[in-house]
């Protein structure tokens, strides 16, 4: 795991957020073992409990797959992997759109701008 850790949003959350992204890019696939908790504390020098924190949610969300003494996995469950990338698409999407409408962009705009430019 890959990332860079900031200041603006809770730790477990971006972790959270990378696994989710890393699911749908295809970096990580279905059944994929991910690092332990206590590795991924000692990669990102962050606390473990911070690491447990986010497995945790992740496990509750059905995004990896826990079982006792044996390596967390990647879900399967496409269902799930495809609301992740419906929730990262409108996540991103009202970020944008707020930004828009904070500098009286026109849906016009965008909609132009977007078209020029994807």
């Amino acid at each position: 795991m890959n990332f860079v850790v900031n200041d603006k949003e809770p730790i477990y959350l971006q972790i959270i957020r990378h696994v989710k992204q890393s699911i749908v890019k295809g970096d990580l696939m279905p059944g994929d073992t991910i690092p332990s908790r206590r590795e991924l504390a000692e990669m990102l020098k962050v606390n473990p409990n911070t690491v447990q924190r986010a497995y945790k949610e992740m496990e509750s969300m059905r995004v990896i797959n826990t079982v006792r003494n044996f390596p967390s996995s990647i879900t399967a469950d496409e269902k799930i992997i495809n609301g992740m990338k419906r929730e990262l698409i409108d996540n991103a999407l009202v970020d944008f759109i707020e930004s828009m409408k904070a500098i009286n962009v026109s849906k016009e705009e965008v909609i132009k701008i977007i078209e020029e430019r994807y």
